[in-house]
């Protein structure tokens, strides 16, 4: 018993031991021409943990404690890209993708020649990038983006109880709303005419990536936008196995499940219904909101460079007196 004790022993923790620790993956590609990068480099910023994609620009890094981390690709010939407060948890993967820019290193001959032209990023002082993370932490957000842009500045409100938002002075009407590079009219519950806000947000924190929001100076290719821009830029559902999240909210509840379907489907979708309306009828209240929402996000890789994607978004609102 005194040999075979320690083995058994071993045998049980490592498994668990191994199981709280998360997975970092995704891919390097090219963002002028979408072709993969092999052998870049992906490094964890604070840590020793690291990476280098294979000849499909695909990467994994594995045994990361959870928790939020800056990620880092660099190769050869094209400009670092930082990938800032990635949360990695051990539920499922975290998929972090990157786009790197070609880069030019000869400098035997320099030639300048005035252009009538003046090329500039776009929207560089008034481009705010919002993290999921942020979303999730902020207090009295509530997991909605209209109530966490609140705090920004030039950034007010009408109502308390609504998310009307009135940027530098404009109407609630004036702001414009992408899902995915799609416009969207409204992104809330009980929206009303002339304004773009509403009681309940109905964008699903959970399928977003990142959010671009702009105050000014807005792209090219936003046109008719007068206060501001909203850019919300969702993620791809897991490709390795099924997944799926129970949420219960301030006044919903929600459904989301994700997964793969063979080796080129992915799916992401979610459902939530209210349940205020229960509450305000034992209190005997004249008013019963309900709301319901659905979300969905289908991607169909067709090869290494050319994807499919459909995106959806729904929601019915009821109102009884």
């Amino acid at each position: 018993m005194r040999t075979w004790f320690p083995a058994i022993f071993l045998l049980i923790i490592g498994p668990s031991a191994i199981a709280q620790q998360g997975i970092v993956k995704g891919r390097v590609l090219n963002a002028i021409n979408n072709e993969p990068i092999a052998f870049a480099n992906i490094l964890i910023l604070g840590t020793d943990l690291g990476a280098t994609t294979d000849l499909d620009g695909n990467y994994q890094i594995e045994s990361v404690p959870p928790g939020l981390y800056d990620l880092r690709a660099s190769f050869v010939g094209f400009d670092e890209q930082t990938q800032y407060e990635v949360q990695v948890t051990n539920s499922r993967p975290a998929e972090v993708n990157f786009r790197l820019e070609e880069t030019s290193t000869d400098l035997e001959e320099v030639v300048v020649r005035a252009s009538p032209f003046k090329k500039t990023e776009e929207s560089p002082l008034s481009l705010r990038t919002i993290g999921v993370a942020e979303i999730q932490r902020n207090p009295g957000g509530n997991r909605d983006i209209s109530r966490v842009v609140q705090s920004l500045p030039g950034v007010t409100t009408t109502a308390s109880f609504r998310n009307d938002l009135i940027i530098r002075g404009g109407a609630p009407n004036e702001n414009r709303f992408y899902l995915d590079d799609v416009e969207v009219p409204n992104i809330n519950h009980f929206a009303t005419q002339g304004a773009s806000g509403g009681p309940v947000g109905m964008i699903n924190v959970s399928f977003l990536r990142e959010v671009d929001f702009f105050s000014g100076a807005f792209p090219a290719n936003r046109g008719n936008s007068l206060s501001s821009v909203f850019n919300f830029q969702q993620r791809d559902g897991r490709d390795d196995r099924l997944g799926g999240t129970f949420m219960v909210g301030a006044s919903d509840l929600g459904l989301t499940l994700e997964g793969p379907v063979g080796d080129r489907f992915t799916y992401l979708f979610s459902a939530r219904r209210s349940y205020l309306q229960f509450l305000f009828r034992a209190l005997e209240l004249p008013f019963l909101p309900t709301y319901n929402d659905f979300q969905t996000k289908l991607k169909f890789k067709i090869d290494q460079r050319n994807e499919l994607y459909l995106v959806g978004l729904g929601a019915i609102d009821q109102f009884e007196l």
